[in-house]
């Protein structure tokens, strides 16, 4: 290393991806330091993925104690909503204090503070009179939540963050957004026994979805006591002495308690001086960056959410490992975005890897086979709940191959992961097929389904 530079690599952002690509290059010897402007850990362990599946293993009780009826148990339950936000909050700080330690352990220097690039190879930690040079930078500042200026009376809302820290639980709450993160708050709240109201735009939630999944699981939400309005949005929010007035393009007018948007996440670039560093951002506002996560600007690199190429924890780690292998172990690597698994912790749960029947209909060269079944699950056969489970597979008819898994129920995260080993490894339904069940389980339909679904059944 040039004596002219403070470290080998400086990272800024102290997220999953900015965490394993610094302690992965310390383990390997160099000198390394990373910023965090806020605590570490970053969105997914903040503010993101483990304190919001908390918060769906709370809401979700309600729902279990009431299923519990059918089986002979009489339970008495109240919530204490300061109680969990508490235990929630210790947790948070555990697991916060490990990322910060393990970086320790690996030989990484730990900056607190806002880190800006002043050139290609210096950043200034704001408010602290320090400038810190490096031979290479890694941009890891992920993304945050988009709010719609224009909307009169935005101000009163929240976003997905100030949901983790409410003060006391709403009676009433209208959530405006139809994807992952809306549809998984309608549920926490619902299930806390909040009156929940879901806005969408557009014609359905969980818009990128296969269409069979998003029409089951607006009719499984509906069932849950949410009451879902599509293709509307906000013309303004009111408030008045007795909460917020919700003022609606379809000339509704809803008081609720709290207003929650998530109508999306951008990007975190603003401020962080990549202009002066020779950092481009494409037409999106992410970072541009080329197959190996490298910028516009020679020793600068970026990954995870503020690139916007897939955003998910996993994803981020992973281009976090091609990233150190690239750069110093002289072994060129590119994550592969293809087959990747995903869940949506809504209330019931979504578990989906490959293609939707439309994008298989688009990229396979031939024609498409569709496999679906809809059912009661078992652990509803004493409690009268018309609850359904859904389970679809999408199959390239031309080489056997199945590219699609889309389950929607209860497990259906703990399934996919299991199923994406399945299709990553391009198995073919006869391989699936000849897979003995699990009885019995619900798992079991993904190797015993045999009819073809009519392309005029679909949902879509």
């Amino acid at each position: 290393m040039p004596e002219s530079y403070d470290y080998d690599l400086f990272v800024i952002g102290a997220g999953s991806g900015g965490v394993r690509a610094a302690r992965l290059t310390a383990l390997g010897g160099k000198r390394v330091a990373i910023a965090e402007e806020f605590r570490v850990g970053g969105t997914c362990v903040i503010r993101g993925c483990v304190p919001k599946k908390f918060m769906v293993m709370a809401s979700d009780f309600a729902h279990q104690f009431e299923t519990a009826k059918g089986y002979g148990w009489t339970v008495e339950a109240a919530f204490d909503w300061p109680k969990f936000i508490q235990a929630k909050d210790v947790e948070i700080a555990r697991l916060s204090g490990i990322y910060a330690a393990n970086l320790g352990k690996a030989g990484v220097d730990l900056v607190h503070g806002r880190a800006v690039l002043k050139d290609a190879h210096t950043v200034e930690i704001v408010g602290k009179d320090q400038t810190i040079t490096a031979e290479k930078i890694l941009v890891a500042t992920g993304g945050r939540p988009w709010m719609p200026a224009e909307v009169p009376g935005i101000e009163h809302a929240i976003s997905s963050e100030e949901a983790f820290h409410l003060p006391e639980l709403p009676k009433r709450i209208l959530i405006a957004g139809g994807g992952y993160i809306a549809v998984e708050f309608a549920g926490i709240f619902a299930g806390l026994g909040v009156e929940t109201t879901l806005i969408y735009r557009g014609p359905n939630i969980l818009r990128g979805f296969d269409d069979d999944v998003r029409a089951h699981l607006a009719g499984e939400i509906e069932k849950r006591g949410i009451k879902v309005i599509l293709g509307c949005q906000h013309t303004a929010i009111e408030k008045t002495a007795t909460g917020l007035v919700n003022k609606l393009g379809n000339g509704m007018e809803i008081e609720t308690d709290v207003v929650m948007f998530a109508t999306g996440r951008e990007p975190h670039v603003k401020g962080l001086g990549l202009e002066t560093a020779g950092v481009e951002l494409n037409d999106q506002g992410a970072i541009r960056v080329d197959a190996l996560s490298k910028t516009t600007a020679d020793n600068i690199w970026a990954i995870g959410d503020v690139t916007d190429r897939m955003n998910l924890t996993p994803v981020a780690i992973r281009e976090a490992v091609a990233f150190h292998e690239t750069v110093y172990r002289d072994n060129p690597q590119h994550f592969d975005y293809e087959a990747v698994a995903t869940a949506v912790f809504s209330q019931p749960p979504v578990g989906i890897v490959g293609l939707s029947e439309s994008e298989a209909r688009h990229s396979c060269p031939g024609a498409v086979d569709v496999y679906v079944t809809r059912f009661r699950p078992m652990k509803y056969a004493f409690t009268g709940s018309d609850e359904r489970m859904l389970m679809k597979l999408v199959v390239d008819a031309e080489s056997q191959k199945v590219v699609g898994v889309h389950i929607v129920g209860p497990e259906a995260p703990e399934m996919i992961q299991l199923a994406a080993i399945a299709v990553k490894a391009g198995l073919t339904k006869a391989q699936w097929d000849a897979t003995c069940a699990v009885h019995p389980t619900m798992a079991e339909e993904l190797v015993t389904l045999k009819e073809k679904q009519s392309p005029n059944t679909s949902a879509g």
